[in-house]
């Protein structure tokens, strides 16, 4: 090689040093600067990872410099959803140079919000990226999101009114609760000031706020406002100044029904302390040991003390302390903390007096409160009246008389065991009717009380009915206000007493019938025979036809002498013959005697007959003559015919049934109970003796006769026969 190419190539070398010196001192100014750089500096591949990176990135990213060049940015972005990564990424590089925000996860755990700038194929292909912690700077923009917020949740939702007004107090802004309050709308607020709502006498306390706001910078206290519609409020306010553009902000409680209560609790107080002072019964403040603390002038009335003696005792010393009953009431005062009860007291002059007392537990301060009353006379008034009752309870249940006690609304309260025998009721079942709906059940509501009224005067009768329909006559007496809302029902059984009234009533009118009859038949009888003979004569020997006359004549005749043979069988006693017969046989015969009659006015007869009757003992002539009387009765009540259904059958073991129904125009049930009396007929020319012949012939065949009845239907008579005398 040449000396020239040498020292061509020399020169070359030189220059080439000189350039790779130039450039180790760029390298290491780079290196210095990236070093010093206060914002994280990174170099990325294609792939985003770490190629080199300065102290800021590592202290930023939290790991050795070696350690964050093993990584990869994609390593960080574990927050950043999978399918948003890409569109992400992708705006990173848009712009030249690129700017936006990652959220990066550390190893640590530890979240922050970064600022990165890309510059594409910065430095040998590779990306420079510039990258800021702007974490803290999130963390104050989310606290100050939060906390206007928290401000516009607070004024607009706060319970309190809140309100913001200018020097002159003027209404710039208020939440609803202000509105609410001062009772004006929202969109009218920018009208009003706040001396619209102070009351003119009271606006001094407005020119005091003022005041103290100018020199405090704040202000606290009670402000009474008048509002539009005229009513008051008193609200408590506390007012800050110069928190907005020099505004002021009061917020404004309503405390007007904190005041009124306050006020009544004052009265209350005031009207506690005038009970306590002028209460009748003795009342007692005492603390846990037993000393008294206060009491009033009925209590020392009651212990006989004077109030500042009586301030100085113990209640104990009142009560004998080992007797049964104290300890009783002490356990359970201390374990209920409440009691009322009664306990014997010493008086300090030696006598014993019986005191009802209330008692309350820590009233205030651990002290208690208990209220006495002089029970002694009561004691004694109590006693007398329980002897008393104990009397009148043994009248009362011993009484043969049915007694009802009843209020005011006539509702039965107590009912002895006469009347409830009586009325065949028990003693729950008798609560739950009125007065009115037992002793008067048959009268209308406006009439009972009238009626009750009425019986008060005197003694009255009424018709009670059993629950099995039976009836019973009563006899009652009432006594109005024995005592407070308390009346009084005397009444008894006076049913059987009516019974044998009437049956002595019926004998008498017997026996003078009969003493009638006798006179009567023994009167007419000769005159009647004669009659008859002379007619027969007369009858034979006149020779023009007045046979209808004499048919008249002799009919007439034979009715006058039936009547008659019925007066002598009221008048004497008859021989009565009893022997067994066939109750079907006496039935048959009398309705084949009869049975000329019935066709007569077109009336059947059908007989219905239960099969092997058994006999019975009887005098079949007296049966006859009953079933005569019946079935005639019968054919006489249907003049235009009709049927009578004739039914026997063995009602029982012991009897036998004979009902008799006709199709007649029936009998009301208040003849029903006349009929078989003397005399009494529902016929034109009827004496009533055969029904009652009839009716003495079942009684002396100790049988029984029924009267079914209904108007406009007809009528069945039952007769019921012993089959044994």
């Amino acid at each position: 090689m040449e000396d020239f190419e040498i020292v061509t190539l020399k020169a070359q070398l030189a220059k080439l040093e000189k350039e790779n010196e130039m450039l180790k001192f760029k390298l290491l100014q780079h290196e210095n600067i990236l070093e010093g750089a206060l914002d994280a500096v990174a170099i990325f591949d294609e792939n985003m990872k770490f190629i080199d990176v300065n102290s800021a990135a590592c202290h930023m990213f939290q790991l050795q410099k070696k350690e964050l060049c093993r990584k990869s940015l994609y390593d960080f972005l574990s927050l950043i959803p999978k399918n948003q990564l890409s569109e992400v990424m992708e705006a990173i590089y848009q712009d030249d140079p690129g700017r936006n925000e990652l959220i990066v996860k550390l190893e640590n755990g530890q979240v922050k919000f970064l600022e990165i700038s890309v510059r594409k194929q910065a430095i040998n292909g590779y990306d420079l990226a510039m990258i800021k912690d702007v974490s803290f700077k999130k963390m104050l923009e989310r606290e100050r999101t939060i906390n206007e917020q928290l401000f516009k949740d607070l004024f607009h939702r706060a319970v309190d009114g809140i309100v913001i007004f200018d020097q002159d107090g003027a209404f710039i802004d208020a939440n609803g609760s202000f509105c609410t309050s001062f009772e004006i709308n929202k969109n009218q607020l920018n009208s009003f000031v706040l001396g619209d709502f102070i009351d003119e006498p009271d606006l001094y306390k407005l020119d005091r706020l003022w005041k103290m706001l100018k020199e405090n910078g704040s202000a606290k206290g009670e402000l009474p406002v008048l509002l539009r519609n005229g009513s008051k409020k008193v609200f408590e306010f506390t007012t800050t100044s110069n928190i907005i553009n020099g505004f002021y902000m009061a917020i404004m409680r309503d405390i007007t029904e904190k005041r009124s209560m306050e006020m009544k609790l004052y009265k209350s107080e005031e009207r506690f302390r005038e009970v306590f002072e002028n209460a009748i019964d003795a009342i007692m403040i005492w603390g846990k040991n037993g000393q008294i603390q206060k009491v009033n002038q009925a209590a020392s009335r009651t212990f006989e003390l004077s109030e500042t003696e009586l301030v100085q005792r113990n209640i104990l010393d009142f009560v004998d302390q080992n007797s049964v009953s104290f300890q009783r009431v002490k356990k359970e005062y201390f374990q209920t903390g409440a009691i009322r009860e009664e306990l014997l007291f010493h008086m300090p002059n030696g006598q014993n007096k019986e005191l009802e007392f209330t008692s309350k537990m820590d009233i205030l301060d651990g002290h208690h409160l208990t209220i006495f009353r002089n029970v002694s006379e009561r004691k004694r008034m109590e006693k007398v009246l329980r002897e008393s009752e104990h009397k009148f309870r043994n009248i009362f249940n011993a009484s043969m008389d049915g007694i009802i006690l009843f209020n005011n609304n006539y509702e039965i309260i107590e009912a002895n065991p006469a009347a409830r025998k009586i009325l065949n009721l028990s003693s729950s079942d008798i609560k739950s009717y009125k007065i009115c709906d037992i002793l008067f059940s048959k009268m209308d509501d406006l009439y009972q009380e009238e009626e009750l009224d009425f019986y008060e005067a005197k003694t009255k009768e009424t018709i009670y009915t059993l629950s099995n329909g039976a009836e019973k006559i009563l006899e009652i007496s009432l006594k109005h206000h024995i005592n407070e809302d308390m009346n009084l029902a005397v009444f008894r059984d006076v049913t059987e007493k009516r019974e044998l009234e009437e049956q002595l009533r019926k004998s008498d009118t017997l026996n003078v019938v009969g003493e009638l009859a006798a006179g009567i038949a023994h009167e007419i009888r000769n005159p009647m025979t004669a009659l008859k003979g002379f007619i027969q004569l007369l009858e034979g020997s006149v020779k023009d036809d007045f046979s209808m006359y004499f048919n008249v004549i002799t009919s007439e005749l034979s009715r006058i002498e039936s009547i008659i043979t019925e007066f002598l069988i009221l008048a004497r006693p008859q021989a009565i013959k009893f022997s067994e017969k066939d109750l079907s046989i006496i039935m048959k015969e009398t309705t084949e005697l009869l049975n000329a009659q019935a066709i007569l006015v077109n009336v059947q007869m059908i007989l219905d007959i239960e099969d092997n009757l058994p006999l019975i003992y009887c005098e079949p002539n007296q049966l006859k003559q009953v079933f005569i009387n019946v079935l005639k009765n019968a054919i006489e009540v249907m003049p235009n015919g009709g049927q009578i259904d004739v039914k026997i059958k063995q009602k029982d073991e012991d009897n036998l049934l004979v009902s008799i129904t006709d199709r007649g125009s029936g009998i009301s049930e208040d003849k029903i109970k006349r009929l078989g009396q003397p005399f009494y007929t529902t016929k034109e020319r009827g004496t009533g003796l055969g029904l009652m012949v009839s009716y003495k012939i079942i009684e002396e065949h100790q049988g029984q006769v029924d009267v079914e009845s209904e108007e406009g239907k007809g009528t069945t008579f039952h007769i019921m026969l012993p089959i044994r005398q």
